[in-house]
């Protein structure tokens, strides 16, 4: 049984949590009494026993850490040391160390200091090789480093009349966190390093999301009003342009009605939604569904969804208490008849990140009993929780967009997306996923310039999904004359690298380590404008106005991934790759996986034999995970996760270290890219 303080009321003191171990690594505690819904508990995922197993141990949950439920509030104070560095708190679009700050963490389009908060998710990591998860569905606060309390160990004080050394935000000694309710759920989750403390978080929450091989690809969606007739067009010129396309994304318009929506297909735009399902189907292309979650009454399922709406509309449309299995049921079956049974690969599921101004207030009642407060911190958790389950029934993997997340979320086949366009805040909010536990879609859309139409795709196609979203602009990747040949090679780049993505998203899903990895998860480094994508490959997009940039090197020899040059060793080197070329570095040994051409879809077919990059002179590893690409039959064991290796004779080996044999047998071609 899970420990329990309480120090009831007003005057209460802090009293000693109570940490019990949950699962390997895993110790929990709780405060006052146990609020539900928490963000674990609406996300529903089960720990992947095996892969936490699999982890080392570390720091053990700190004895020194205290609580108290008092006044209508429950809270937390653990220890830091005055030279621990604290990251994440969420989806942060603003720098890397979390030190001296304080974070109100609340699903918000727009907080405080512009920043938007799509994913707030309460876990901070340490560098000290340790993570702490608050697991609560109400806003909460979390100040590090600062607060000092009576009692507690504190600077000594100083005069600030006669001394330059005063500090108006003398260090506290601890993280505190708040929230306004009956009670707190703590995680402690071991390292013994930083990775490895989020790979246990990621594995607690069920293990990383696998996509879909085709997910990988290339993503457009269309203008919102486009017909059937002009997507199909805008596919045909995709492929007479020698542009990858992968997923059609349809916005608004393919509805009959929306704002609020009615999730049924436009007779007008889209008389024969099955046929033209079918025909993308055809050309290997997917389709994805925009929505967002406010019911119209013109809806075929308004009726029968009454009874299970909140009290508040969001743009006079009905809000669905998604807690209720009732609810859940009626818009399930009606997605399952009208959208997946047709072919439908997935949704977008958009405007769940609002405050007051966007959703419903905090006052707004649901029949689950549910306050507005709570249900706007897990309405996000529970449409991609109740769309994941839908095609599991079905069998086969899905892939989409959401615009609000949280804690919990790592198993959910769902990047966000944001409506910020600063580049320089894309990327860092690429990179801020490592710590929180989420995917990201740094979806490009237009550009002010072909120079910075480049560099945007450039970044989209290091993002966990590559997207060209047009919904508003119409924009195509060949607006831009002159800046077509760059947008096309950055396109084909991405084919190119679907099966090491592949393969790093199994790592995710088996290992939970993060797809894209920051700097500080790697090696300690505080460079939040490069990172490592999956093991070898190292990452630093250009913005625009940039000729040259800075890359630090992590230890080791790095070669340039698309010449094969040695270009330094564990230093700091300036490049410029001028405007077709992204900056990419490969780990000295490394053996890449790759397609020898990015023309094709991603959903490769099975006969169709991989290009091994070799860089370096060293004994040659690396890894390559294949399965059917498209089922559930991984997770019982269908598949095969190989071990590549490139001795001193020269010949390539893969050699199966888990699954099935009989998987993942395609032919290899070894392609040496220099190196010494």
């Amino acid at each position: 049984m899970v420990g329990i303080l309480v120090a009831a009321g007003l005057g209460g003191s802090m009293g000693t949590l109570v940490w019990k171990p949950v699962a390997p690594g895993v110790w929990q505690a709780q405060v006052g009494r146990r609020d539900l819904p928490t963000l674990m508990t609406a996300a529903g995922g089960t720990p992947a026993k095996v892969g936490l197993e699999g982890l080392g141990r570390g720091l053990a949950a700190d004895s020194g850490s205290s609580g108290m439920a008092a006044g209508g509030f429950a809270s937390a104070r653990i220890p830091i040391e005055p030279s621990e560095k604290i990251y994440g708190l969420g989806l942060q679009m603003h720098g890397l160390n979390r030190r001296d700050g304080i974070y109100r963490l609340r699903v918000d389009h727009y907080s405080s200091g512009n920043e938007r908060l799509h994913a707030p998710v309460p876990l901070y990591v340490s560098s000290r090789g340790y993570a702490v998860l608050f697991d609560t569905s109400r806003p909460i606060t979390v100040s590090v480093g600062i607060g000092n309390q009576r009692g507690a160990p504190n600077p000594p004080a100083r005069d600030r009349n006669t001394d330059p050394a005063w500090d108006a935000q003398p260090f506290s000694g601890a993280v505190e966190a708040s929230v306004q309710g009956p009670g707190l759920t703590i995680y402690w989750f071991e390292g013994p390093t930083p990775m490895q403390a989020v790979q246990r978080y990621n594995l607690f929450c069920g293990g990383g999301a696998m996509p879909p091989r085709w997910a990988l690809g290339f993503w457009h969606r269309t203008p919102s009003l486009a017909d059937q007739n002009a997507v199909s067009s805008e596919v045909s010129e995709f492929e007479k342009r020698g542009f990858p396309i992968d997923v059609i994304g349809l916005e608004p318009g393919w509805q009959s009605s929306s704002y609020p929506c009615t999730f049924e297909w436009s007779a007008k735009r889209f008389p024969n939604p099955g046929r033209f399902v079918k025909d993308m189907s055809v050309k290997g292309v997917r389709v994805n569904l925009w929505t967002n979650p406010y019911v119209s009454e013109k809806s075929p399922i308004y009726e029968a969804l009454e009874g299970h709406f909140g009290s508040h509309m969001v743009w006079l449309g009905a809000v669905p208490d998604m807690m209720q299995p009732a609810a859940q049921k009626t818009l399930t079956d009606y997605f399952q008849n009208e959208h997946l049974r047709i072919g439908v690969s997935g949704y977008k599921i958009d405007e769940v990140d609002g405050f007051d101004n966007w959703l419903w207030p905090d006052h707004a009642a649901f029949p689950s009993g549910l306050s507005g407060v709570q249900m706007r911190q897990v309405y996000g958790l529970l449409w991609q929780r109740t769309l994941e389950d839908l095609y599991r029934k079905e069998g086969r993997r899905s892939f989409g967009l959401v615009r609000g997340s949280n804690a919990g979320s790592s198993r959910f086949p769902y990047a966000i997306y944001s409506d910020t366009y600063d580049h320089r805040e894309y990327l860092t909010g690429m990179i801020s996923t490592g710590f929180a536990g989420v995917l990201w879609c740094a979806e490009a859309r237009d550009a002010a310039n072909g120079e910075e139409w480049v560099r945007r795709m450039q970044t989209a196609a290091v993002s966990h999904i590559a997207q060209l979203n047009a919904w508003a602009s119409g924009t195509k990747p060949w607006s831009f004359p002159g800046f077509e040949d760059a947008v096309r090679s950055a396109m084909r780049l991405r084919i190119q690298l679907v099966p090491y993505l592949y393969t790093a998203f199994a790592k995710y899903h088996f290992e939970g380590l993060p797809v894209i990895r920051p700097m500080a998860l790697v090696d300690g480094g505080q460079e939040m404008d490069q990172f490592l994508l999956g093991d070898d490959l190292l990452a630093a997009p250009m913005l625009t106005g940039q000729r040259s940039r800075k890359v630090r090197l992590p230890k080791g020899r790095w070669f340039d991934f698309h010449t094969g040059v040695l270009v330094g060793s564990g230093e700091t080197i300036e490049v410029q790759p001028g405007l077709e070329t992204i900056p990419l570095f490969v780990r000295d040994g490394a053996l890449i996986p790759a397609l020898p051409t990015g023309v094709k879809n991603a959903s490769y077919g099975e006969s169709e034999p991989f290009e091994v990059r070799r860089y370096g002179a060293a004994h040659a590893r690396g890894w390559l995970y294949d399965d059917d690409g498209t089922s559930f039959a991984y997770e019982q064991g269908a598949y095969a996760m190989r071990e590549l290796q490139v001795g001193t004779d020269g010949a390539l080996v893969s050699n199966l270290k888990s699954g099935k044999p009989s998987l993942g047998g395609r032919k290899l071609n070894l392609r040496a890219m220099g190196g010494t």
